[in-house]
């Protein structure tokens, strides 16, 4: 039956602990939002590969767009397949759909009217996928609603299972609190996620998030908080609170008590966990105001920090933090990644978190100790009223960072010196330096603001990395754009209570701010903007770096570049996908529409994963949106992935050979 679960193991008990073989990318299905728990995002199918890859024809297309009350063009969903059913969130009251892996067809739906809390989400559309959990008797979908509710799914039929939670749904505001610990509004409260939930074992972990902007609230906001829950009964096993209270580790990070009025540190990325070992790895964001940190003095734990916790518990195992005070926003976007690796011949369980800032911290999983030693370097102070500055950051030895950091002259456009001196020109009025250069307060005569590269525009950002454990080699995508931190007084307490707030949050300009920051309409940063790096996890050495997507066409095609031999640039927005590794490649899709033999569209790519180099591209309909994933179905490697944007409605897409 499709949606079915794996059949128990014959002559064992259904309950048996080894009853049901754990489902697996190398048995052909890809069980969870990053193909694993450790969200290593890799399959060892060999089917598709650098002799046929190009060969690739559309199987099937579904579209996402009715699927809610309106259209919608930014489809981020990555589909789970187990049981010959690829099962997936859609549209904009983020709908789950289960479909044929082979042929797409929609076996079932389930949705929910969640309507004012919904609305009042700060988290909306369709998400970034869901959850399976099986075991030999019954198999489950697990996702998070619009409004912050867990629901689990009989996989089979898309129906409530009405002994989880409360008629099938555990409402995940009900320990969320306010400010010194009052209980949120149960449909206003503004907290939710676009994450998909990680299921370890018997153990489902949500965590939650908050309104993405440079101008909140900073008094009495919503604290950041994880979540557990037995995957069965839906019981809370535990909370993890990511601000400590008084009493708690870290709370002394927060001084003049500055844990009570600020808030946040949401986890909104997608948590990894080792279920043999019983530990999850939360990865914690900035806390309230990204670029001001005046109201919150002192090292704020657990923000932009590593945290590693018990299983079962939920109980602090270690931690690092990777930011100190962070004043950047360079909050942990992308998953962990989980890794067995061999260092001067000693085999460790490793965790390695890509960043913003394009640092690779690599930890023993176990321990939480550095695999390469990362020091406290003096970095730049400040001069913003009222703002605490830490003294020091931790920089990685090894690997070495595989972007572009901090800014500088060398950093600016320099296809010909005349643009070069109109970009000198341009940042002039700028304060530029090394990486962890603090934001300043914007005044008319200079800095009108800080420049750097990273944060918001840059580094490697939600879709994250992926890792060959063949071959202990991580790869990573990432972005080389300028980010602009400028500081002013806050317009009032209708905008926010903060002292000061992102400059271009009052300009409308929207997050980065560096939309009018350009050399006749070219990029201010020298190619290239995109690129996909290969990191070798067991020597902390960086293998290879392509740039990664055609060049723009408003770079190729502009007048100030004609007769000039542009090499390929890859694509400004190549942080916002996420690459598939498979037994011999690393494949990921262009983010932006360009012109194709078959019209407007983007390019889905192939490269080598030993070497890097590009063997194949096929075209597609329009930019990837979602990460990819692979799976057998009929015997055949299919690729699905998510695409839209731009006017194009999103929509689910898979690739196969011709039979």
């Amino acid at each position: 039956m499709l949606g079915a679960p794996p059949s128990t193991t014959a002559g064992q008990p259904p309950d048996a602990a080894d009853a049901v073989p754990p489902l697996t990318t190398a048995a052909g299905e890809w069980p969870s939002y990053g193909g694993d728990a450790g969200n290593t995002r890799y399959s060892p199918l060999d089917q598709i590969d650098a002799s046929n890859f190009e060969r690739l024809e559309i199987a099937w297309r579904f579209r996402t767009d009715n699927f809610g009350p309106a259209p919608e063009f930014k489809l981020e969903g990555t589909p789970v397949m187990a049981g010959g059913v690829v099962y997936a969130t859609a549209g904009t009251r983020r709908a789950v759909v289960a479909l044929d892996a082979a042929t797409g067809e929609l076996l079932w739906m389930h949705r929910e009217d969640e309507g004012a809390r919904a609305a009042a989400s700060p988290r909306r559309l369709s998400g970034r996928g869901l959850a399976y959990w099986a075991n030999g008797e019954e198999a489950r979908i697990l996702y998070v609603t619009i409004g912050f509710r867990l629901v689990a799914l009989d996989a089979r039929t898309g129906a409530r299972v009405a002994d989880f939670g409360t008629a099938g749904a555990v409402d995940l505001k009900a320990t969320a609190v306010v400010g010194d610990g009052r209980p949120i509004d149960l449909a206003t409260g503004p907290i939710g996620t676009n994450a998909a939930p990680t299921v370890a074992g018997d153990v489902v972990i949500v965590g939650g998030t908050f309104a993405d902007g440079a101008a909140p609230r900073t008094h009495n906001n919503v604290k950041g908080l994880v979540q557990a829950f037995d995957v069965r009964t839906g019981e809370r096993l535990w909370t993890f609170r990511t601000v400590p209270r008084p009493g708690e580790f870290g709370a002394d990070t927060w001084l003049a008590d500055s844990w009570g009025s600020n808030g946040n540190n949401g986890v909104w990325t997608q948590i990894s966990a080792d279920p043999e070992l019983g530990i999850a790895y939360l990865p914690v964001e900035t806390p309230t105001g990204d670029y001001y940190g005046g109201h919150r003095p002192g090292d704020n734990l657990f923000a932009e920090s590593l945290v590693a916790v018990d299983l079962a518990t939920g109980e602090r195992r270690w931690h690092f933090q990777l930011v100190h005070h962070p004043l950047w926003g360079f909050d942990m976007a992308s998953p962990p990644i989980l890794a067995d690796i061999t260092v001067d011949g000693r085999a460790i369980k490793a965790v390695a978190q890509p960043g913003k800032q394009a640092f690779l911290y690599v930890f023993d999983r176990v321990t939480g100790e550095p695999v390469w030693p990362i020091e406290e370097r003096p970095v730049p102070q400040g001069d913003v009223p009222g703002e605490w500055y830490s003294p020091t950051q931790p920089f990685p030895t090894r690997p070495p960072a595989y972007d572009r950091q901090g800014a500088a002259v060398d950093d600016l456009i320099d296809f010909t010196p005349e643009l070069r001196a109109e970009a000198v020109e341009l940042v002039s009025r700028y304060r530029m330096g090394p990486i962890f250069t603090p934001p300043v307060v914007s005044r008319p005569e200079g800095p009108i603001a800080t420049l750097g590269l990273g944060a918001g525009s840059g580094g490697t950002n939600w879709p994250g990395g992926g890792y060959d454990p063949e071959t202990n080699v991580l790869y990573v995508p990432s972005r080389t754009a300028f980010y602009s931190w400028e500081l002013i007084p806050s317009p009032g307490p209708d905008v926010s209570d903060m002292r000061y707030v992102k400059g271009t949050e009052r300009r409308g300009v929207g997050h980065g701010g560096l939309r009018d920051l350009n050399v006749r309409g070219l990029p201010l940063v020298k190619p290239p903007y995109g690129r996909l790096s290969a990191i070798d996890l067991d020597r902390g050495d960086l293998l290879w770096q392509v740039p990664h997507g055609a060049t723009p066409e408003r770079v190729a095609r502009h007048p100030a570049l004609a007769g000039l031999d542009i090499p390929r640039t890859g694509q400004p927005c190549t942080h916002l996908v996420g690459p598939l590794v498979t037994a011999t490649l690393v494949v990921l899709g262009e983010c932006d529409f360009r012109p194709t033999p078959a019209g407007r569209g983007a390019m889905l790519r192939a490269y080598d994963k030993a070497t890097g180099d590009a063997v194949g591209a096929v075209f597609l309909p329009a930019p990837q949106s979602g990460s990819p994933m692979t799976y057998l179905a009929g015997g055949r490697q299919h690729i699905v992935l998510a695409i839209g944007g731009r006017g194009h409605s999103g929509e689910y897409v898979a690739l196969r050979l011709p039979s």
